[in-house]
This record gives C-alpha cells, structure tokens and sequence, in this order.
C-alpha cells in the first residue's frame, strides 16, 4: 500500500494521542472526520496500523527496575520457541534475535531487585537455555516513540 503524507500526518498524530477524535485529526490534516476514519480503516487493513494501546508509565505501577538479559541457547533453539517461552514470562517487555555471541536479548521489568532475581531464575529454568549474562539498567537516557517515516 503506498502511504502519501496525509496518511503520514495522520499516523504521526495517533502516535502522538491514540485517543484524538477524528474530527481532531482532521483539523490537523485538512480532512473530515469521515475521511479520516476511512484512511485510518485503510491503514489498519494494510497492517500498518496493528493497533491502538495505553501506554503505563511503570514507575507509577511500582515496575521500576529493569534489565537486558542476554540469553544463550542449546543449538537447535527457533526464534518461535524462544518466542512462545518469553511470553509466558509477564516481566518480559520485549525480546529480539541478535548478531554475536547471545541467541536472543531480553528486555525485562519488575518491582524490584529480589524480583527481577525471581524472573531471572524463571527465565533460566527454560529447557533450551543454557546460560544468560544480566545488565541492570541504571537510567534510561532516551524513550522515543515509534517513528513515523518522512513523506516520500
């Protein structure tokens, strides 16, 4: 599907507030309201809009401690098992493949130290993994939102 730069605008403001009305984005954009919500349907369709979410400041649910884990795993570890494991795990907030020694990186949040230590242990006890190296996240220097790609 090919986006032009009212879909970007359009994009950039439900990333900005999620919860804008149409009729807010269209004074944004130049649109109406009903022609905002068949481009943001279009969108959706197309898979570029995968969905609307609160965003939880985690400080403020008592989730202030934070990790990246690298995990290393058996040989024949997948991406989907690596996957389907992580997500039981509801301290994970998010896990990616990666080049270089580790097998995946896990990015992990919990209330506290001893917490953290028992996601840790969890996250270990999976069958394929077979070691993980921890670092504690200090403070978190930059937070971006999703970036919206320039007009073409």
């Amino acid at each position: 599907m090919q986006m032009d730069g009212v879909d970007q605008r359009i994009i950039a403001s439900l990333v900005a507030d999620a919860r804008a009305s149409y009729a807010e984005i269209g004074a944004r954009v130049s649109l109406s309201a009903p022609a905002v919500k068949r481009r943001v349907d279009r969108l959706r369709a197309a898979g570029i809009i995968r969905g609307f979410t609160t965003v939880i400041d985690p400080a403020a649910v008592g989730w202030t401690t934070e990790a990246f884990v690298e995990l290393f795993c058996t040989g024949r570890t997948t991406p989907a098992q690596i996957t389907v494991a992580t997500r039981r795990h509801p301290e994970v907030i998010a896990a990616y493949t990666v080049s270089g020694e580790a097998d995946a990186l896990v990015h992990l949040r919990a209330a506290d130290i001893p917490h953290l230590e028992q996601a840790l242990e969890r996250l270990r006890a999976e069958p394929f993994v077979t070691s993980t190296r921890s670092m504690i996240v200090l403070s978190r220097l930059v937070d971006s939102p999703p970036v919206v790609p320039p007009p073409s």
